[in-house]
This record gives C-alpha cells, structure tokens and sequence, in this order.
C-alpha cells in the first residue's frame, strides 16, 4: 500500500508536549508513523502514514494538533510553490475533487494579513481547474494554504520561509476542549486542571477503552473526566472530605456567596455523559494506602458497591492501568496527610462520636516517593504513571527528577507559568516487577521550600517594582520643580 505524506499543523501552545502526545496516541491506536523530517518546535510534523483512516484517527483524538493536511506541495517560496502545483493540475492531481464544492483556507504563521490580502492570496491559485462551487460552511473539499514565517514575532521578514499547499483530511479533537470547558462545569475547586492539559494527560497515559484510571488526589476530578471521555473506567481518592461531598465553598466569584447545591464529581460525570465509566471516589489518605495487594479492591467502601464490583470483574484480568495525579504544591492547597506531632494514644469512648484524625505537614518529595513505591505495587507492567512537579526555572536540573528502578522516564514536559516558575508533567512507564531492595530517589525541592521561594520572590519583585515608580515619581517632581524654579528637598 502507499503512503502518502501528511502534514499535522499544530496550535503553537504547549509545544513540548506535542511529541510525546502524537507518539502516545500512535502508539494506542497501532498506527506505525514515518517521520520525513526530525520532530522540531516548528507548528508542523512532516510524515508518512499508511492510510487516510488511520490520519483521521490519529487527529480526532489530539488536542495540540489543529488538522492534518493531504500535502501538495511544499516551497521555500510563494511562486516555486504556485510552479509546482500547476504542473502537478496537468498531472490530474485534481481531478477526483473538481466537481465537488470547495474552499480555501490561508493561514499565515507569525505574519498578519487583511481581509483584502487574504482574498488576493485565495484568487493567486485561480488557475486550478475547480469546477464545483465556492462553499464556505460546508464545503465537500477544504483546501489550505500555509505561509510560515519563522518563531520570532519580533523578527518578521518581509517574504514567507516556507510554504505549503495541501487537502484537509481531517480536523483534531480541539473541540473537546470547549466541550469541557471549566466555564460550564457543574462542579469545579480552586485546582481544577484545564481541560486541554487534563485531555493531553489522558492521551499521554495512553488511556483507551477499558482500561483502569486511578486518580490519587483527585480533587475536583478534571482528570477522571477526561480519562472517562477516552473510554477509562475512573477511580479517584482525596484526603479531602468536604471537596469530595461538594461542601467547599463555591469557586465562582457570582455564585461564592451561594452554598453548593447538587454539585459533585458524579454530577460531572453526567453532565458529560460519562457516568457508565465512573466507579467512585473515596476519601482516603494516599500516604496510607489501603488497597489488596492482588488489586481486586474488595476492601473499598463506596456508594456504587455493585457497580464497582462488576466493572472489576469484567476488567481487572486485561486492563492496563494509569495512574494520573496532580500532586498538590502547597501554594493553593495544604500538603497534609493524617498524622499527629506527639506520640499520644487516641482515646475513643464506646459510643462516642466519630473520631477525626489530625494531620501533618506531606512534603513533595515524601508524596512522590510514596506515589512511585505505590504505583510500583499496583500499576501493570507498561502501564503509565503521570504527575506534575513545580520548580524554579533557574534552579532546575534533570538530575533532581524522581527516579525508580521499576520505572523509565519517557517524558518531561514544561508548562511555563511565569517568567521564573514552572511545573513539568512527568511521564513513567513500568518496566519491570518490583523487588524488596527497589528504592525511590527524589532531589525535587519540597513543597514548603517552593512555597518559601514563590512567595519571598514575588515579595521581593513587588518591593522592587514599589521603588521604581516611588523614584519615578520623584524624577517626575524634581522635573516639575526644575520647571517652575522650585527648589525640592
């Protein structure tokens, strides 16, 4: 069979995760890809795929591609690019589609353009031999035309570096990620995870139908949401009893004054059609775990006993499971787990009221270790284990990642957030059984000590940007006084 090539044009966001996320989903759906260039930071992938259904495939389910285009052409010049298309016309490179309807899409990467100038660039390639009519809503063929101009929006030449011409095949899975918009969502805390980053989580954790997602601090459950859109049954646990039960207090600034009423992470599920593939969450504290060793589950104690139950006995013998986790920072949220600072005996009387036990500081280093030992136990061999860590642009280091014999890391993926603070999205894969001598290593600076770091720091900017303008408005005085021949103290 041939191969045809394809160009996937990207949104220039998240660029790091692109990779990993096109390579993931290649992966899931057992499509073998041919890279006709080296992956780069460019808006672009150039490769090779068997057929057009596997294209369709791949593009329906990422959320940092934007489409995959059927290429025609590719120039380094508008007028070498228009050359090469009418010698291809002559070939016949158009015929199967000159009596369909059509439009034509520009898209000018780092460059702007007028509405004028867009028609002019759509009218240059009138001398192809379309025969069907103009249709801009629903057109049978869409064809898109692509002027890139570099990465530096500062640095804009006056010509095009490369361009390219090309069917649209498919569009990508990005209306998802309106469709789970946080802006709509029934039930939603301080941490909500983006629903594009909680998408791109899922298809890097290679979540597919049937398998088992466990979020262990799952909090509002945004990832359980997006696991449960690709077909994972999910399951979540948080120390927090009030977030759980919806009893916090509401988010959104019109309604903060309003209790919550009917708001959960079951609602959710329902709201997004998802409720076949949620089993429950509990309250529960990562840093004690409480499942079987032979992970059949029987000691959970949920509301959805007999669903649970069925679900685990129709998968747990084939599913792959994945663990997602949103590790807390300590910034919008306590890192706690149950504990007590002295060494007393808890005193219960007979038929007293339930007990509620303390908490202590869980440091960042204490909860990955914890988190790997853990998924080293229960995670399937080949299954995937995500969580994000913050740190100090300045200060990182590769070294400081976590580290365990069971695992490989396939993957470090940045998110900027400001100019001198980040996270980073770890991606592990299980590649052996554990043994009683594995170990976890971790040099992550603890959560307290990012904590110290943030605040001291955005203290310090602010103190530095108080002076700026105290000794502007002093300038300012002195040039008035200067003006007016008064003198200033």
């Amino acid at each position: 069979m041939k191969r045809v090539q394809y160009l996937l044009w990207f949104a220039h966001e998240h660029v790091s995760f692109r990779l990993h996320e096109i390579e993931s989903i290649a992966s899931v759906l057992k499509i073998p890809i041919k890279w006709l260039e080296p992956p780069t930071d460019k808006p672009w992938y150039l490769v090779e795929l068997p057929s057009e259904e596997d294209v369709q495939k791949l593009s329906a389910r990422s959320v940092t591609m934007r489409r995959a285009i059927q290429l025609w052409a590719d120039e380094p010049t508008v007028p070498r690019l228009h050359a090469s298309l009418k010698e291809k016309c002559l070939n016949g490179l158009l015929e199967p589609y000159k009596l369909k309807s059509f439009k034509v899409d520009v898209d000018l990467f780092c460059n702007s353009q007028t509405q004028e100038e867009k028609l002019e660039r759509i009218e240059s390639f009138s001398y192809m031999p379309f025969q069907g009519h103009v249709d801009l809503k629903n057109p049978d063929v869409t064809f898109q035309f692509i002027e890139y101009y570099g990465l530096d929006p500062k640095i804009i030449p006056e010509n095009p570096i490369r361009t390219f011409f090309g069917r649209v095949v498919s569009e990508s899975g990005r209306p998802l990620i309106h469709e789970l918009s946080l802006k709509k969502r029934k039930f939603i805390g301080n941490t909500s995870m983006d629903p594009q980053l909680s998408l791109l989580m899922a298809n890097l954790g290679k979540v597919s139908n049937g398998d088992l997602v466990l979020d262990p601090f799952v909090g509002s459950g945004s990832l359980l949401v997006a696991a449960a859109k690709f077909g994972g049954h999910v399951i979540g646990t948080d120390i927090d009893f009030l977030m759980l039960h919806g009893r916090t207090r509401p988010t959104r600034k019109q309604t903060r004054h309003i209790a919550r009423k009917d708001e959960s992470i079951e609602a959710n599920m329902i709201q997004y059609s998802c409720l076949d593939k949620y089993i429950d969450v509990i309250v529960a504290d990562s840093a004690l775990p409480f499942w079987r060793s032979d992970v059949e589950f029987d000691c959970i104690l949920a509301d959805r006993n007999i669903k649970f139950n069925q679900i685990i006995n129709n998968t747990i013998k084939t599913v792959i499971f994945f663990f997602v986790s949103i590790a807390p920072y300590g910034i919008r949220e306590p890192t706690e787990r149950i504990g007590s600072k002295e060494s007393l005996p808890i005193l219960k009387k007979e038929g007293s009221p339930v007990h509620f036990p303390s908490k202590v500081e869980y440091g960042l280093n204490e909860i990955i270790k914890d988190l790997m030992w853990f998924s080293s136990k229960h995670l399937k061999l080949h299954g995937r284990l995500l969580f994000w860590v913050p740190i100090f642009r300045q200060d990182y280091n590769d070294d400081q990642m976590a580290r365990h014999s069971c695992f490989k890391l396939i993957g470090n993926c940045e998110q900027v957030l400001t100019t001198f603070t980040a996270r980073r999205l770890l991606i592990y894969e299980k590649i052996k059984i554990p043994q009683d001598t594995d170990e976890c290593s971790s040099a992550i600076p603890s959560a307290s000590t990012f904590r110290e770091k943030y605040f001291t720091h955005g203290d310090e900017y602010r103190l530095t940007r108080k002076q700026k303008k105290a000794d502007a408005a002093k300038n300012k005085e002195i040039w008035f006084a200067k003006l007016n021949n008064v003198n200033v103290k």
